[in-house]
């Protein structure tokens, strides 16, 4: 049993729960035993008189004792009792409510001991705000992590905004605060009120496990309940793979400039209009995944979602959070699996969110050489530190577990793992050994990725890495870092500098198509065109092609079927489908009005067809990360611009042979080897008149024995001027 204070000592408690300063204002407030019975005390600045209605019932007047703190005392009466305070105002004004300080911690000391050890796997389970039923009622338990604050106060528009109403309590060493505040629920916008050490003047804070925020530029929190949403994808859940020996084409897509309704005043769609119209259009198209660029509540537009305000909110911008959730289970039943972009490199310096959060450098760096992002503004967060450990591993399992998301593509990784990214001598701190590796985030990395697998063994993690770090998606267990897959950015800045070429001048780049295979086994590749090579004046795609308009579009469809036939796995940026040629805007729309152009809809139409042949044909998917998947077969004709390989998988007797002409000349009777004698038909020319090409086509060829190209036997065949065919043995 506590011992009983003295008066004086009560006081001094009593001033320091009027000061906002007290770290655990439940052991004044609320119900206490006090000699031979209870005592209650209740804070309510600026209030007249306060009564409790106790639930066995009764009312009892309480006295003011000292700065808006009023007391009632129980004798002979020892058990502790629920109760309802009734609250009167000047100008009389009364309210009823229940006493938040009559309630226990909702966390408990595993939660505590699990957070510190930064091993909480489900940390957004106990943190942030909840609607929960505890002791007796409903309400919302509020738990933030702010260990150098000298207090904090949930502050929202259930109590005027007025921190004083509403102080937290501090649980011991581990830094978070609680509350449970009654009658609280559903959608009420909140933030935290920080008191920061030392005394200086309160500011107010979003809160970073906030399941929901206002609609930007506004910048509260809203309590949400994760557990409404009934999901209806169950079979997909269980049948999904993680994309290895499978095929994965992705429609790469910013969710704000896809589509606006111009009637609407160019309004973006809702996550529920995107669902269905997205679903349409992709499944049009054959495409087998749609990843979104950051999904993430950010508070600049501008910045495509890469500066995340809220990391556990889908941005309000198209909807409330259960929208999104419809989007990822609208498109899991329409067969196509969810892929988002995911940042845990960098934050921005917003005052409302993560940086400077209690006060001092909680989430990011203090020292500018580790903490301040040179490129983009932005904060960098402590890697180092257990809880921000913690807080970034269990986003990553949150969007998997509470949204249902079939991968993350993890931006910026270089930038991650490199201490003097983007810095000059004397702007980076080396690590233990003195070298450049951050080892704090190659250990994040692997633990990420660990957890990831162990929880989700069918989810895909692609890392955006742009330098050679080895072994990027091999196993933890082998020395890589265990990401599943890895952006080809070689290959992207390699084969987008030939096309571009005039054909005239590609002989002298030939070996730029060849030298990605010297390396293409050595990662779980990506081929990305993203979002990131059509702006920022780089032009869209076919913009980047040379020639007339007839030339751009034959050799931006060469460009495709290269690209779908080359060892890896596929992603284009939307607006590449149909050829878009202005460069993305992410303010406004993409130009769908040119499907009503022959040249753009013929585009589009050779797309869904090159999907619908790659999903179909093993060899183009099967083995894409093993050499015994692809061969050359004539690898240096760069005179001619030519060029010849074999996919092969795993069945005998289902290679495919390509064979490309990237010159604008025509070649009539060209022997390619093939592995076997035989009739070969085309699959597929990219220069078939329903695509918009010269037509330039063969029917089926009987292979002779005639060894060539190193090959056992040969064909004859009419190459296409800047295209490519596809074969197969009959």
């Amino acid at each position: 049993m506590r011992q009983p204070q003295s008066k004086e000592q009560v006081d001094q408690e009593i001033r320091r729960v009027v000061a906002l300063a007290h770290p655990d204002p439940h052991s004044v407030l609320g119900v206490h035993e006090d000699g031979d019975g209870v005592v209650v005390r209740a804070f309510r600045p600026d209030a007249e008189a306060i009564a409790i209605f106790p639930d066995f019932g009764g009312s009892i007047p309480m006295e003011h004792r000292q700065g808006g703190v009023f007391e009632a005392r129980l004798n002979n009466r020892r058990e502790v009792f629920s109760y309802l305070l009734e609250v009167r105002y000047p100008g009389g004004r009364v309210f009823r409510l229940r006493d938040p300080y009559s309630f226990a911690p909702t966390l408990g000391e595993m939660d505590l001991y699990f957070a510190g050890q930064g091993r909480h796997e489900r940390l957004w389970e106990r943190m942030g705000a909840h609607p929960i039923h505890h002791g007796g009622h409903s309400g919302v338990a509020f738990a933030v992590w702010a260990p150098t604050a000298d207090g904090v106060s949930v502050v929202g528009d259930f109590n005027s905004w007025d921190g004083r109403l509403h102080p937290m309590r501090s649980l011991g060493a581990s830094g978070i605060w609680e509350l449970f505040i009654p009658d609280v629920s559903d959608g009420a916008r909140y933030k935290f009120e920080i008191r920061p050490r030392g005394g200086g003047m309160p500011f107010l804070k979003s809160d970073p496990f906030g399941f929901r925020m206002e609609h930007p530029p506004l910048t509260a929190s809203v309590v949400h309940n994760l557990g409404n949403y009934r999901w209806h994808d169950s079979d997909w859940m269980t049948r999904r793979t993680v994309g290895i020996d499978g095929p994965v084409s992705i429609y790469e897509l910013h969710a704000a400039s896809w589509k606006r309704v111009p009637e609407e005043d160019h309004r973006a769609l809702t996550w529920r209009e995107l669902a269905v119209q997205v679903a349409d259009h992709a499944v049009a198209l054959g495409f087998t995944h749609v990843e979104l660029m950051p999904v993430a509540e950010h508070p600049f537009g501008g910045s495509w979602g890469y500066q995340v305000g809220g990391y556990y909110a889908p941005t309000a911008r198209h909807g409330h959070p259960d929208d999104f959730r419809f989007f990822v289970d609208h498109l899991h039943s329409r067969g196509l699996g969810v892929i988002i972009d995911w940042v845990p490199g960098h934050f921005p310096r917003d005052a409302f969110a993560l940086a400077n959060f209690d006060g001092t450098s909680l989430y990011e760096h203090s020292d500018p050489r580790q903490g301040a992002h040179p490129d983009w503004g932005t904060l960098i967060f402590n890697f180092g530190r257990n809880e921000v450990r913690n807080f970034l591993l269990a986003n990553a399992l949150f969007w998997l577990a509470e949204y249902h998301v079939d991968g993350l593509r993890v931006d910026a990784v270089a930038s991650m793992l490199y201490l003097d990214y983007s810095r000059r001598e004397g702007e980076w701190v080396p690590n233990m050994y003195g070298g450049r590796e951050n080892l704090e985030v190659i250990g994040f990395l692997r633990e990420f990725n660990e957890l990831v697998r162990r929880n989700f063994p069918t989810a895909m993690v692609l890392a955006e890495e742009s330098t050679a770090w080895p072994g990027v998606s091999r196993p933890v267990s082998e020395g890589g870092l265990g990401f599943t897959h890895k952006w080809n950015m070689g290959w992207m800045h390699d084969t987008l500098k030939y096309f571009s070429k005039d054909p005239i001048h590609r002989q002298h780049h030939h070996h730029d198509l060849t030298f990605g295979l010297l390396y293409a086994f050595s990662e779980n590749f990506v081929l990305p065109l993203s979002h990131d090579e059509v702006v920022h004046g780089k032009g869209a795609l076919v913009s980047k092609m040379p020639g007339d308009e007839w030339q751009r579009f034959a050799n931006l469809r060469a460009l495709y079927a290269w690209m779908w036939c080359h060892p890896g796995k596929k992603l284009l940026f939307m607006g590449g489908e149909f050829g878009q040629t202005s460069e993305w805007k992410a303010d406004g729309s993409l130009d769908w009005h040119l499907l009503q152009y022959p040249i753009h809809a013929r585009l589009q139409d050779f797309l869904s067809r090159l999907n619908a042949l790659y999903r179909a044909q093993p060899a183009l998917h099967q083995i894409d990360f093993h050499p015994d998947g692809f061969r050359w077969v004539q690898a240096d004709m760069a005179e001619l611009n030519t060029y010849a390989f074999i996919r092969r998988s795993r069945s005998e007797g289902q290679e495919l042979l390509v064979v490309a002409n990237l010159s604008p000349l025509v070649r009539e009777d060209y022997r390619v080897g093939c592995p076997s004698p035989g009739i070969w038909r085309e699959l597929l020319s990219s220069d078939a008149r329903e695509f918009g090409g010269s037509g330039v086509t063969n029917e089926q060829t009987v292979a002779e024995s005639v060894p060539w190209d190193g090959q056992p036997a040969s064909l004859r065949m009419r190459l296409p001027p800047l295209g490519v065919s596809i074969w197969q043995r009959a």
